[in-house]
């Protein structure tokens, strides 16, 4: 949901057999996973589901999820209107309709419940296919405040389509980058970037792993208070399992933020999606893009130009998003410079974990805090040890100090 820039890495699509029956797909989804797991000590399997001849409708039974008839989503958006678009991504476009919240029979503009609908471009790809059902498979049997909330689906008339709720505030991409965009205050910033860790770390710690494998800044979606939830799971991925530690499957992702074991071996780790991260939180940090070629010369890719200046502090301050205003704690933004290092490391297991990596961001967080009061509390101390705002009394002791000799009287 949002624009999907850069590019993909790779979208080359093996070719499988097609689905014997609609209504088992995500378990042969299911299957192909884990058989993916399986492959990654042998560096064999793609891990993932195509067809040949993309069936035109069905049904999944998942008892979390609306199914939408096709006429009911082109009412809710008025034919699909240009001007309801919200953004753009590698599935397609999403489109602003309006439902009735408790019937989610489609209503007038501005009346009832916003949702956010998204709808393939082209019906008849099997990636749009694949990536659709790894969206339901895995927002329809996942809930959690950092997730975006998946209302229901549409699998009608060679149409693939996706219901979502509505978030107000759009993606983080646009209100880093986008010019006319207000600035994000420090407070908030590392409330998105938390709230996002939030989200990974539930994928991490799940029974049953789940590797996200497109964490950027178009995928992080904001509510009207700011609150992050990840979005887009068409590319997510079952993490290893049987003691492997990864999942080999052909490299799939977007340009910039894709781990460098991923790209260089088709080995994808749970550790892979910190590196995303830690991309984000650098494009947080300095409100640049990861990749802009639009840049000077030495300065297209963030990250050669950027990293060699996170560990020193007075480069740090200088390459920091000067929409900012300097108005952040500096220790707190020199520890996120170190979190940002952590997990750019190039080898997986030096990476810390996400949990690792919330915990920190919630100590940075806290700096943000005791920052101001020790400000404060610094500056009463000092007035406080000045003889100029001293009290003494009658016989020249400091009120409220320790004793001290009186003064001589004059004779």
């Amino acid at each position: 949901m949002g624009n999907c820039w850069p590019s993909l890495v790779n979208d080359q699509i093996p070719s499988v057999t097609k689905p014997s029956n609609p209504d088992n797909i995500l378990e042969e989804c299911k299957s192909n996973n884990d058989n993916s797991a399986k492959d990654g000590a042998s560096g064999a399997g793609s891990g993932s589901v195509a067809v040949q001849d993309v069936p035109t409708s069905g049904q999944i039974i998942t008892p979390n999820l609306k199914m939408f008839s096709y006429a009911k989503l082109k009412l809710a958006t008025r034919n699909f209107r240009p001007d309801t678009v919200l953004g753009e991504g590698g599935f397609g476009r999403v489109f602003k309709g309006w439902v009735d919240p408790k019937t989610y029979a489609p209503s007038k503009v501005g009346i009832g419940m916003a949702i956010a609908v998204k709808k393939s471009d082209n019906p008849d790809s099997a990636q749009g296919l694949r990536q659709w059902q790894s969206e339901v498979k895995f927002l329809g049997k996942f809930s959690h405040p950092n997730l975006v909330k998946l209302l229901g689906y549409c699998w009608e008339e060679r149409q693939f389509l996706l219901v979502y709720e509505y978030m107000e505030k759009g993606s983080l991409e646009s209100h880093l980058f986008r010019l006319s965009a207000e600035p994000l205050p420090w407070d908030t910033r590392l409330k998105i970037a938390i709230g996002a860790a939030q989200g990974l770390t539930f994928l991490h710690t799940t029974e049953k792993q789940v590797i996200y494998r497109d964490f950027k800044s178009s995928n992080i979606l904001l509510d009207r208070d700011f609150n992050a939830k990840l979005s887009d799971f068409g590319l997510a991925k079952t993490g290893p399992v049987n003691g492997y530690s990864h999942v080999t499957t052909s490299v799939i992702g977007t340009f910039g933020y894709t781990a460098p074991e991923y790209v260089a071996t088709g080995h994808l780790y749970v550790n892979s999606d910190v590196y995303g991260f830690g991309v984000v939180l650098l494009e947080i940090l300095t409100g640049r893009r990861v990749l802009d070629m639009n840049r000077p010369t030495g300065e297209h890719n963030l990250l050669d130009w950027a990293m060699p200046c996170l560990p020193d502090k007075r480069k740090l301050k200088k390459i920091m998003d000067p929409r900012l205003k300097d108005q952040f704690p500096p220790k707190s933004a020199f520890q996120a410079a170190e979190l940002v290092l952590k997990c750019l490391k190039p080898e997986p297991k030096n990476r810390p974990s996400m949990e690792e990596v919330l915990v920190a961001l919630q100590q940075i967080n806290a700096i943000k805090m005791a920052s101001k009061e020790s400000k404060a509390n610094s500056k009463h101390n000092s007035l406080a040890r000045s003889p100029f705002h001293q009290k003494f009394d009658g016989n020249g002791a400091v009120v409220g100090g320790r004793p001290r000799m009186p003064l001589p009287r004059p004779r």
